[in-house]
């Protein structure tokens, strides 16, 4: 994901064609959702296909699970994203190798989906947020929500998955559609974890400036009047997208609508905190705070 703001973008031209088949529906090919490779390493990788909102394209996944049967609890991984059509072109397959060996390790299956307009999955981008000044947050938020939504709903409806207890997790603009998706059924989500959850961070590619800040706060605010499930919100100390003290006032307007927020800031991890969770040393220091907050989950009875 950390290629979305430092890949070398290819000239434009060339692209076009691919631009083309990425955002076209296909009109022949018979939408088919489930596992599409075999298992493999590690912690039996998969490839999966799973619902979207459009319902001629099956959005891209990948499944990891401890060994045996199950049924196993459900963590959902919700990954980042960008404004630059070009940049999620050629996003490759969301995968938080090291978050993903976390959550396995502790007993969790964890699908990691790819959203429309993005990678190999393609498609409409239908959680644009509009122009920097004039973005709408509140619509980015719940489009992206309705993804994660659609995927999380099908996996529940697989024999190796637990029909409760599910975790949600996401990262920047995904953990904004996981606040947005605050609002499920509790008995389903037992928790939110949001990793530096926001949209429009690094205006212009410019760090510690945000697209409409005031609206972002609003937008918050607005999630939280519906919220029904806690949510845990990390973010480093040196995130330059949504720095601490901004973060903080976006968990302050989420609680002040009503939502159930435990903001912690975590230490500062490599050169650019923001894709902390990516990392091997980010999940290390985040690790304390995810047992803390999967606690309650795992004293949840089958």
């Amino acid at each position: 994901m950390r290629l979305l703001n430092t890949l070398v973008l290819l000239p434009l031209l060339p692209l076009l064609p691919l631009l083309s088949l990425l955002t076209a529906p296909s009109l022949c090919a018979q939408v088919t959702f489930g596992a599409s490779r075999e298992e493999a390493e590690p912690f039996r990788r998969q490839e999966w296909r799973v619902p979207s909102p459009d319902t001629d394209i099956a959005a891209h996944a990948l499944l990891f699970r401890p060994a045996g049967t199950g049924p196993f609890r459900l963590a959902v991984i919700a990954h980042a994203s960008t404004q630059n059509v070009l940049r999620r072109a050629q996003m490759p397959q969301p995968e938080y190798r090291a978050l993903t060996a976390f959550l396995v390790a502790r007993g969790f299956a964890v699908l990691v989906p790819e959203r429309l307009g993005h990678g190999a999955t393609g498609g409409r981008y239908v959680e644009d947020q509009g122009g920097c000044d004039e973005a709408d947050y509140v619509h980015s938020g719940r489009a992206t929500a309705e993804e994660i939504s659609r995927a999380l709903d099908y996996l529940l409806k697989q024999d190796f998955v637990r029909k409760d207890a599910v975790v949600l997790l996401g990262h920047s603009a995904g953990g904004w559609g996981a606040l947005a998706l605050a609002n499920a059924d509790p008995k389903a989500i037992s928790t939110v974890i949001a990793f530096a959850p926001g949209r429009g961070g690094h205006a212009n590619d410019e760090p510690n400036r945000v697209c409409a800040p005031h609206a972002l706060v609003a937008a918050a605010a607005e999630f939280g009047k519906a919220a029904r499930i806690p949510v845990t919100w990390l973010v480093a100390a040196n995130d330059s997208y949504f720095a601490p003290a901004f973060s903080r006032g976006l968990a302050d307007a989420f609680r002040g609508g009503g939502g159930k927020v435990d903001f912690r800031t975590l230490p500062a991890v490599g050169s650019e905190g923001h894709w902390m969770i990516e990392t091997e040393a980010g999940v290390k220091a985040a690790s304390g705070e995810l047992d803390r907050a999967l606690k309650p989950v795992a004293a949840k009875k089958p």
